[in-house]
């Protein structure tokens, strides 16, 4: 992570940090969220070797998104945010809504999908992939905490 941070550094993002090692990264810029997207992308490739899609939010859709966390906070060790990289086509989320999830709960809003696990993540065959695959977007899916930590550190 170390050496992602000094080379988004070099782009000319500023005050670049990375948080566990699971790929969040929270800089500033005053480039547009598609300008961002493009250029993390383009230097992940370069300087890693690694052609993956890339997400970004701001501190406010972060802050929205855990606003609109429908489910308990008393769940929040079982709740986990799939950042969708755009909203989904409405005939896919409507089939998506048509599925039964149970025992866990699936909420879609906008470019947020929620869920709420009965047990793990890891105990649930609805996972990232699982949702990539019915909404044909690509998503990168947080728990609680990190989620809350990226609000906190992004402010």
């Amino acid at each position: 992570m170390a050496d992602l941070r000094s080379a988004l550094g070099n782009t000319g993002l500023q005050d670049v940090q990375t948080y566990i090692q699971s790929g969040n990264v929270i800089a500033k810029s005053s480039l547009d969220q598609s300008s961002i997207q493009s250029l993390v992308h383009e230097v992940i490739a370069r300087e890693i070797g690694a052609d993956i899609t890339v997400i970004a939010r701001t501190h406010d859709q972060l802050k929205r998104a855990m606003e609109g966390n429908p489910f308990p906070l008393n769940a929040a060790s079982r709740t986990y945010f799939s950042l969708l990289a755009e909203p989904p086509a409405s005939h896919l989320t409507e089939e998506l809504c048509q599925l039964d999830f149970s025992p866990d709960m699936v909420k879609i809003s906008g470019s947020t999908l929620y869920t709420l696990y009965a047990t793990k993540y890891s105990d649930s065959k609805f996972n990232n992939n699982f949702f990539e695959r019915k909404l044909k977007v690509a998503a990168t899916t947080r728990n609680f905490n990190t989620m809350s930590c990226l609000v906190e550190l992004s402010a």
